[in-house]
């Protein structure tokens, strides 16, 4: 019901605004409009047939292994936290497994490792939902976390800022210094979307698991950023990014090694595996138009302009600082296309500087949101959840309460 009127208002306030700009003599923004639909709804084809590589290969990583017993392993040992977080899901259900691998992913930010698992979680979320086309508690709390997920390592951010950087003259730069404001942001949207969830579901979160959770995180937070103080900026860059592809290919290397062990046929399992990524990638192309004309709609008739400027007035009016208005469309912008993030970061980055104020928190706020719209599309999509009941609400909250957190952090770090 929420996505329903969500789209609705993208569509008709789009519209509504775009017919007003016309009459008052702008020509063109209907043209754009239109140009920008069938633009975006041959987008949305091309990205899900684009996911169709990558959905074959780590689904079909993921069923080997599952039949070696890593993901089993996985699940086991985080199985207490899991228990209070998700209470319906059985303490040896694969779902658990998954959510664990999907986790994991986002945190070294590997989007395209990330996404194909966390459909394979909600595939195995689905399996033990009792009402098949309306989202389940487990569902809302994984999709919640999963848009206001933990990101240890921003690798493409930090990439663009030294790229940006050497284009701008700047010699020495230290590309990764939003590194710990950007950790620090994503704990922010973590925990509120976790709070809200928790809210909603009754959950309670004062015990051991969830403490031990929050305290290894800070631990890990404070050991990498001591590490990587030993390295020079460029070598820093350098480093997080093999990390995070070494990761990966560990990853991928231990479940072929440990199914080869326990004597998995570890080919026909990679197969049976990628035959299912195939048909996930084709089935969410419906949603994925739907919601992404929609934004298309809304942006291209100026209403993401008109609430900027809204806000910056309203801040003007209070005596109150303006200089992170000029990174806030990101942060709107984020929750509904993650490239339309990526090239408003950058224009901020070249307009007032990739050193500023302004753009190193364009970059904490591109590093520590997610999208939430086209992730709601996408993972609801794949197993026709039509009833979404309170993922969007709680998901919105983490997004809104995750973006004054990183402005209040690049104040804290920066100005």
């Amino acid at each position: 019901m929420v996505l329903n009127v969500i789209w609705i208002a993208f569509f008709l306030i789009g519209l509504a605004v775009a017919l007003w700009r016309a009459a008052a003599g702008d020509g063109q923004v209907l043209a754009q409009m239109l140009s920008g639909i069938f633009d975006t709804a041959k987008v949305s084809v091309d990205i899900s047939l684009g996911l169709v590589g990558v959905m074959c290969l780590w689904l079909g990583l993921m069923k080997v292994g599952e039949h070696a017993g890593v993901i089993q392993l996985l699940a086991r040992v985080l199985a207490p936290l899991l228990a209070r977080l998700m209470p319906q899901v059985p303490r040896q259900h694969p779902a658990n497994g998954a959510v664990v691998m999907n986790v994991s992913a986002n945190m070294l930010g590997l989007d395209n490792a990330a996404t194909p698992l966390g459909l394979k979680a909600m595939q195995e979320l689905q399996a033990i939902n009792p009402k098949p086309d309306e989202a389940s508690n487990p569902m809302i709390l994984f999709l919640v976390l999963n848009t206001a997920g933990i990101t240890l390592i921003p690798s493409s951010v930090i990439a663009m800022r030294q790229t940006l950087a050497m284009e701008q003259g700047l010699t020495g730069f230290n590309a990764a210094d939003i590194l710990l404001p950007t950790l620090v942001a994503t704990f922010i949207s973590f925990t509120s979307g976790l709070l809200a969830v928790a809210w909603v579901q009754r959950l309670k979160l004062l015990c051991l698991p969830v403490l031990a959770l929050f305290g290894g995180f800070a631990a890990l937070m404070g050991g990498l950023w001591w590490w990587l103080q030993g390295f020079e900026p460029a070598q820093m860059t350098r480093v997080m990014g093999a990390l995070g592809a070494g990761s990966i290919l560990l990853l991928m290397g231990s479940f072929i090694a440990v199914g080869a062990w326990r004597r998995v046929n570890v080919y026909e399992s990679f197969v049976e595996g990628a035959k299912e990524g195939f048909g996930v990638a084709v089935q969410i192309i419906p949603y994925l138009v739907a919601m992404l004309v929609a934004i298309s709609v809304f942006r291209t008739s100026g209403c993401m302009d008109l609430v900027v400027g809204g806000v910056a007035r309203g801040v003007a009016s209070l005596g109150l600082p303006t200089e992170w208005v000029a990174a806030l469309p990101v942060g709107l912008m984020k929750t509904l296309s993650g490239s339309g993030a990526r090239a408003l970061m950058v224009d901020v980055m070249n307009t007032y500087g990739v050193a500023s104020f302004e753009g190193r928190l364009a970059a904490i706020i591109q590093g520590s949101t997610e999208t939430t719209f086209y992730v709601l599309a996408v993972y609801f999509g794949s197993v026709n959840i039509r009833k979404t009941r309170h993922a969007l609400p709680c998901a919105l909250v983490a997004d809104l309460v995750g973006l004054i957190g990183a402005i209040l952090v690049g104040y804290a770090f920066f100005a």
